[in-house]
């Protein structure tokens, strides 16, 4: 049966729904354990807050360091929600994420590498040592829709629609909401900005932003990258703004060098089903393409994506 989309518009309608989802996580849990995977996003944030605020005590909430991760992420995480009052415990899996990674070229075949990596490993493994019957996830209603429509996009966090059984029983109190909903939800919790309002950022994190093999070399690259892309074009209001390592084999002006290519993207959208490229001025693109050649010398090329949603997707891999 098709989930009916709620719409939360105003404070009034947020704090109203908080209550109603952190009720209803209390009586699904009762006495029991469970675990909340904080990534830094406003959908795994606000379910962490809301569960919480349900369960105290009883919920543990970690986070992931696949080292896949944004520059400084884990620790941005563990101290932006320690103000809010939630110890965040840090598992550290970087060797399993890259191990499980190497070798695979296909999309695909990195979405499925790093979905069983967390939830046929890592997770179990939290869960068991919490002893923790219940999982929450920030699910959302686009989540569900882009899986349904797309079978080969196994990034989204829609465990039965992908075929992932875990022990777990599953608890989503976002999943009849899009982000602009969420965003309100999160702002009432009482979560800071940098969090209700930040930009979308990919399941498989820096991993979806390299076309080809994963390694750490190349996530590297693309982290220094996300640096400059992200301070310069933070102040545009974009929806989204991110750097894409595209190819590897670029060779430099006299070509006595192999170097790699990126591809710099900022759109315009609401929820991500539909986007158009930002007009950004050019002064500004020559500035970010000379930042990337001064700060990261192994990067030769510098492209700019103006494709829209549809025909391209959001992001390249």
């Amino acid at each position: 049966m098709a989930i009916q989309e709620r719409f939360i518009t105003s404070e009034e309608e947020a704090k109203k729904f908080i209550a109603e989802q952190a009720a209803k996580i209390k009586e699904e849990v009762g006495n029991d354990k469970a675990i909340v995977a904080l990534s830094g996003g406003v959908d795994s944030a606000a379910v962490a807050l809301l569960g919480h605020q349900a369960l105290d005590e009883q919920l543990k909430v970690i986070f992931v360091d696949h080292g896949l991760m944004r520059a400084g992420e884990p620790d941005w995480v563990v101290k932006t929600f320690a103000e809010s009052g939630i110890k965040v415990e840090v598992m550290k899996a970087d060797d399993l994420f890259f191990g499980n990674l190497a070798g695979k070229t296909h999309p695909n075949d990195k979405r499925v590498a790093i979905r069983n990596s967390f939830y046929n490993e890592v997770l179990p493994q939290a869960a068991k040592e919490w002893e923790a019957k219940y999982l929450l996830q920030g699910t959302i209603l686009t989540d569900i829709e882009a899986t349904a429509q797309d079978s080969k996009a196994p990034q989204h966090n829609v465990l039965e629609q992908i075929g992932i059984n875990i022990d777990s029983k599953l608890v989503e109190p976002l999943k009849e909401l899009r982000k602009p909903s969420v965003r309100q939800v999160a702002k009432a919790l009482g979560l800071p900005e940098s969090v209700w309002n930040r930009m979308p950022f990919l399941g498989p994190a820096l991993a979806g932003r390299v076309v080809g093999e994963v390694t750490r070399e190349k996530v590297v690259i693309i982290r220094k990258a996300t640096v400059i892309v992200e301070e310069e074009l933070e102040d545009t209001g974009a929806f989204q703004y991110f750097v894409t390592l595209v190819h590897h084999e670029v060779p430099n002006n006299d070509r006595t060098k192999i170097g790699y290519a990126v591809a710099v993207r900022c759109v315009d959208s609401q929820d991500a089903v539909t986007a158009s490229p930002t007009k950004i001025e050019w002064e500004k693109m020559i500035a970010i393409r000379d930042r990337i050649y001064q700060e990261i010398p192994e990067v030769f090329r510098v492209c700019w994506d103006l494709s829209e949603k549809p025909p391209a997707a959001v992001e390249w891999v």
